[in-house]
C-alpha cells in the first residue's frame, strides 16, 4: 500500500485548502496553517516548493498569500509528489539472473504495477481529490465545514 508522506499529505491539504478560496483569493500560509491544523513554517517551506514548480503562486504585501496557478482539475496529484521531491520508486530495484525465471516474472510483474501506478497519479486531480473528500463527508453525515 501506497502511504503519503507528511510532506504530500500537508501539500495535498493546503492545494485542496486553497482551491476553496472564493475567486483565487491569496491566502496567507497562517490562515491556511490555521484552517488545516498544520505547522506553519513546514507549511511554508512546502508553499514555496510548490510555487517553484508553478503550482501555486505568491503574492506580496498585508493583502498577499499564496492562490493556486492553475485549476484544480489542472494538477495532477503526480505533478504535487514531484514538486515536493517526492518520487514512486520500483519496489525492487534489482534485475533476477537469467537462471531465476521465478524471479524475472515477479520483477516484471512488479516493474508493470509501478508503471500503472505512476500514471494514476498523474490522471488524479486535485479536483478528484476534493470530490473525493466531499463525498466521503457527505456519507459519514457531518456538517458542510470542510477541513482536509
Amino acid at each position: 500500500m501506497l502511504k503519503l508522506t507528511t510532506r504530500v499529505h500537508y501539500s495535498v491539504k493546503a492545494l485542496l485548502d486553497l482551491s476553496l478560496q472564493p475567486s483565487g483569493k491569496p491566502s496567507s500560509v497562517r490562515a491556511i496553517a490555521e484552517r488545516q491544523d498544520l505547522p506553519a513554517p513546514y507549511l511554508e517551506k512546502l508553499l514555496i516548493q510548490l510555487r517553484q514548480a508553478k503550482i501555486v503562486l505568491a503574492t506580496r504585501g498585508a493583502q498577499g498569500g499564496y492562490r493556486l496557478a492553475k485549476s484544480p482539475q489542472d494538477i495532477s496529484l503526480g505533478q504535487i509528489l514531484e514538486a515536493v521531491g517526492e518520487t514512486v520508486s520500483p519496489l525492487i530495484e534489482t534485475q533476477p539472473s537469467a537462471e531465476q525465471v521465478e524471479d524475472w516474472v515477479t520483477h516484471s510483474l512488479w516493474n508493470r504495477l509501478n508503471l500503472k501506478l505512476k500514471e494514476a497519479l498523474e490522471t488524479i486531480t486535485l479536483e478528484d481529490l476534493y470530490y473525493d473528500a466531499r463525498s466521503w463527508q457527505a456519507n459519514q453525515g457531518t456538517d458542510s465545514h470542510f477541513i482536509v
